[in-house]
């Protein structure tokens, strides 16, 4: 594995190009360059982060069209996902629009929904995750996830935290763009940086709603 050296912007006009041409024949064509501008930077990237955040996950470029009236076969962005624990954990984006960089959960099983309602609804573990996020939006993250449209039943309609309650999954992101030290080594610190900020969010969730 080589050392990390940053996110070439190579990267990014890959995947403005990829958007014009999602077929399997420009695919083909440019496979090498998809290897050597974004899945390897990307893997050196991981492997660095892995000591500190865990082990990733870097998911496959090809879509699952099975069910979906888009047929293009490509995904316009490559993602990977940092865990030690199902569904929890850090992510990060390559797309045309730059990097993004988020973290939280994706996962809910009955179960652990269960829990994230009974941690959300409990005043101490509640209020702590409101605070966390807040201060993340207040950081500039964007707070998401699959919602209900009403506060779960079983809840008051008023409740205090009436719109975490409404949550199945829950992450911050942040579309960082093309900022100027992305194709630099000091990228892995930038990205380390953000997760740190995540960091409680995840944490908040591996304790009180782990799958």
């Amino acid at each position: 594995m080589r050392t990390f050296a940053g996110i070439p912007t190579a990267a990014i006009e890959f995947y403005a190009e990829l958007e014009d041409n999602n077929n399997r024949d420009w695919w083909l064509a440019h496979k090498d360059q998809y290897d050597a501008v974004v899945k390897l930077p990307l893997e050196s990237l991981l492997a660095e982060l892995a000591p500190v955040f865990g082990p990733a996950k870097i998911f496959r470029p090809y879509r699952d069209v099975r069910f979906s009236p888009d047929k293009s076969p490509y995904k316009t962005a490559q993602g990977a996902f940092v865990s030690n624990y199902e569904g929890v954990g850090f992510y990060v984006q390559v797309s045309a629009d730059g990097l993004l960089v988020g973290g939280g959960y994706h996962s809910h099983s009955p179960a652990q929904l269960a829990r994230f309602r009974m941690a959300v609804d409990a005043p101490t573990s509640g209020a702590g995750l409101a605070t966390i996020v807040r201060a993340l939006a207040e950081a500039g993250f964007s707070v998401d996830g699959e919602l209900l449209k009403t506060v779960p039943r079983g809840f008051a309609k008023d409740h205090p935290r009436a719109e975490l309650l409404k949550h199945k999954t829950l992450s911050g992101s942040v579309v960082l763009g093309r900022p100027d030290w992305l194709a630099t080594a000091g990228a892995q610190q930038e990205i380390s940086a953000r997760w740190e900020q995540l960091r409680p969010l995840v944490d908040w969730v591996i304790r009180y709603a782990a799958p």
